[in-house]
């Protein structure tokens, strides 16, 4: 699944539009909605989607042995 299609799931499961979405994130939903077509989100915006959403993000890669880097 794309990152975009994880915002839009987490959005509707958070009923939060899109555009007020964006504007939690000090963003115009034009601007926003460009920035989902190019999929150009960075570990930092991922973050702020998920303070403005109340949701936890959490990164990392798990090894075969189940250790997280």
């Amino acid at each position: 699944m794309t990152i975009s299609k994880q915002i839009k799931v987490l959005c509707v499961r958070c009923s939060v539009s899109e555009a007020e979405l964006a504007r939690r994130l000090g963003k115009s939903p034009q601007s926003f909605n460009s920035k989902m077509k190019r999929e150009s989100f960075t570990i930092g915006d991922l973050e702020k989607i998920a303070e403005a959403l109340g949701v936890e993000f959490s990164r990392k890669f798990i090894l075969a042995n189940g250790e997280t880097v």
